[in-house]
């Protein structure tokens, strides 16, 4: 069922036009990502199709009745009311009822018969409305975010800037909207969190649009991909790994159509200007006519080109010594609160250590100790090795002016860079003519981003300290920084929640939590597969012992059964699973619930053949569509370009479905109803 149709869809004018053309539509259940470089327009066109402004051309259909829930990067929250409040403030009625039986609670006070009997009629009422499970759905969301049962009756008011940001997402959440609209929902989350946001949206099933950086995030929650350009919007049945790899593959296909097309052009013409007053002057006046009439290709937008032209180069820096840092005995405490003790470490030249953990465990703190940044408050000590040239990158941007242009900014760390020398560095940075002029208080997240880069980056490091460098950048920006990190001669401690950050750039990894500190000797990934290898272990060993005390519990005689029970597979037999004998209604029950699953089962059975023929017909015409691609088109050239559309179309419908197949397929083969 369709909950959202845009069409022909355009927003500016003249040399300001954002884009045009976009058309697309979403499903029930359905979840893309919409991705382009920042500046591109996502915002604008997240707020056209949530309607709190008009398009400039075109249009946005919602499905009658649909309930929409827009999560901006703004946090856009009223001050008043506490958290609660805030949470339920999408349920006008549950919040209007429980306003009046929290006035009628303390009018009880009195005593008297009719405040008493208003208070059970208001008690009865918001029982019966849901009022008391949708509180309880709310504190499993809040929970999941970060408020505990103490935090629910906080003032909005006296929320953090990241606190605000999580009780937003909350509040859209709880909403369970048809269509839900989310701009950077993993900003000021860790990554637990996110990986909790990952299977709450997924089991949803709510059609969403989300904007993010996060490649992990979308790769886990989007398998359609939107790719937003200013004259071209492209989707893909793929998720945004996926999609890289397939948009590369359809812009090198679609350039090449050009340049043959451009090379015939050329060829005509010369023929045209070489014949047309000779005796081949009837056919250099048809092939004008020919070229008159010719459907002339457009170079493909490369929506990610100037994107990738950020450079974020290191320059040369002295040798340290093989011993960085040597950690001993660091301890920190804030507000009361014990955030770590006996931190030891040695930090060697060429490490990439990444510190992560939940948000409030100490993480920045733990960084600014090993950067001679800590408080005197703080315990330990933090040798330091030689010849080191350190640079530290704060989340907070805190090194920036809002009052100095980025040339200023420049020249502050550089006073020999003349002005034209400034702005020629900062174009490796993204910024281009009078940009480089602009002050800093209007200048977007990103933008801030990359200026505070290029300010670290200006004199020779050989030890950095980043907090959260990737917040703001876009992906090519993330994603060339990786590269150069990893490129990087000297020493690297990071704090992050960006998985596939972390993955490519850490060697080692330091996880604070709950008070203690633990150094593993691999990089992120290793470290990952460490915790789901222990998770494992410990689940295994959680099952052996409750096998074991039931068995001591029936009795020597379960005993010879242990061990087959051990090795068989951990879902209930079917005699296990029937009700008792004497209970009718539990036997039907089962009854209906076995019908269901069967017709289940034999409906993604009989999917999975529908999926195989189609598959296997998709790629045989596959094959023919391109084997005519590669032959000479004999100056059809709009034939040419509609068979090489074609061919894209086809190979994205095929590449869905044998998603769709591995994924049902797998899903049989768990189940034990493969065959």
């Amino acid at each position: 069922m369709t909950v959202l149709q845009v069409a022909d869809l355009g927003f500016g004018y003249g040399a300001r036009r954002l884009f045009q053309g976009i058309t697309f539509s979403l499903e029930q259940g359905q979840r893309a990502a919409l991705v382009a470089p920042n500046g591109a327009g996502k915002s604008t066109l997240m707020r056209l199709v949530g309607r709190e402004m008009p398009p400039d051309e075109g249009s946005v259909v919602l499905r009658k009745g649909v309930r929409v829930a827009f999560f901006r990067q703004s946090h856009e929250l009223t001050a008043e009311g506490t958290v609660m409040e805030a949470f339920l403030s999408g349920f006008a009625d549950a919040l209007a009822l429980r306003h009046a039986l929290t006035e009628a609670q303390h009018a009880a006070a009195s005593g008297s018969e009719a405040d008493l009997a208003r208070l059970s009629d208001l008690t009865d009422r918001y029982h019966l409305s849901g009022g008391d499970d949708l509180e309880r759905r709310v504190e499993i969301i809040a929970g999941h975010l970060g408020f505990g049962p103490k935090d629910m009756d906080r003032p909005v008011g006296s929320l953090s800037g990241g606190e605000r940001g999580r009780l937003q997402l909350g509040v859209v959440l709880a909403l369970e909207p048809d269509l839900l609209l989310l701009d950077e929902p993993t900003n000021h989350l860790d990554i637990e969190t996110i990986a909790w946001l990952e299977r709450h949206l997924v089991a949803m099933n709510s059609a969403m649009l989300i904007v993010s950086h996060d490649r992990a995030f979308m790769d886990a929650v989007c398998p359609h991909t939107m790719e937003l350009g200013t004259k071209s919007f492209r989707t893909y049945p793929l998720k945004y790994s996926d999609y890289a790899v397939a948009r590369e593959e359809d812009l090198a296909r679609e350039r090449e159509l050009v340049e043959r097309q451009q090379d015939m052009i050329s060829k005509t013409e010369d023929f045209i200007r070489r014949n047309i007053a000779g005796q081949k002057t009837k056919q250099a006046q048809s092939r004008r006519k020919m070229l008159e009439k010719l459907d002339v290709l457009d170079r493909p937008e490369d929506v990610w080109a100037l994107a990738e032209k950020v450079s974020f180069r290191f320059a040369p820096a002295a040798r340290t010594g093989d011993i960085v840092l040597d950690v001993r005995d660091v301890a920190a405490s804030r507000g009361g609160r014990q955030l770590f003790s006996g931190v030891e470490m040695l930090l060697r030249r060429g490490d990439r250590l990444g510190l992560v953990g939940p948000n409030g465990t100490g993480k920045t703190t733990l960084l600014k100790i090993l950067a001679g940044q800590g408080g005197p408050e703080d315990q330990g000590e933090v040798r330091r090795g030689t010849n080191l040239n350190e640079g530290y990158f704060d989340q907070h941007l805190g090194s920036l002016d809002p009052g100095k242009s980025a040339v200023e900014e420049i020249r502050s760390v550089r006073p020999d860079m003349n002005v034209d020398v400034a702005r020629q560095y900062l174009a490796r940075f993204r910024f281009y003519g009078d940009d480089a002029l602009r002050r800093v208080q209007g200048f977007s997240g990103g933008e801030r981003s990359r200026l505070a880069l290029g300010k670290l980056l200006l004199e020779p490091r050989n030890l950095l300290f980043l907090d959260e460098p990737t917040n703001h950048l876009d992906i090519p920006a993330a994603e060339i920084l990786e590269e150069a990190l990893v490129g990087f001669e000297g020493t690297v401690v990071l704090v992050s929640h960006d998985r596939r950050f972390l993955e490519r750039v850490t060697t080692r990894i330091m996880a604070v939590r709950d008070g203690q500190v633990d150094l593993y000797p691999g990089g992120y990934k290793d470290w990952i597969e460490a915790l789901d290898r222990r998770a494992a272990a410990e689940a295994e060993a959680e099952q052996q012992e409750r096998e074991e005390k039931e068995a001591a519990r029936r009795g020597p005689e379960s005993k010879s059964g242990r061990a087959v029970r051990r090795s068989s597979s951990t879902r209930p037999s079917p005699a296990a699973a029937q009700p008792a004998p004497d209970d009718p209604a539990a036997r039907k029950r089962a009854f209906e619930a076995d019908k269901a699953a069967a017709r289940s089962l034999e409906r993604k059975r009989k999917r999975v053949k529908e999926l195989e023929t189609q598959i296997a017909t998709g790629e045989a015409d596959l094959a023919v569509l391109r084997e005519e691609l590669k032959q000479d088109p004999g100056g059809d050239w709009a034939k040419l370009a509609k068979k090489a559309s074609e061919e894209q179309a086809l190979s994205r419908r095929v590449d869905a479905a044998m998603t769709e197949w591995m994924a049902l397929s797998e899903e049989l083969g768990t189940s034990g109803g493969a065959g």
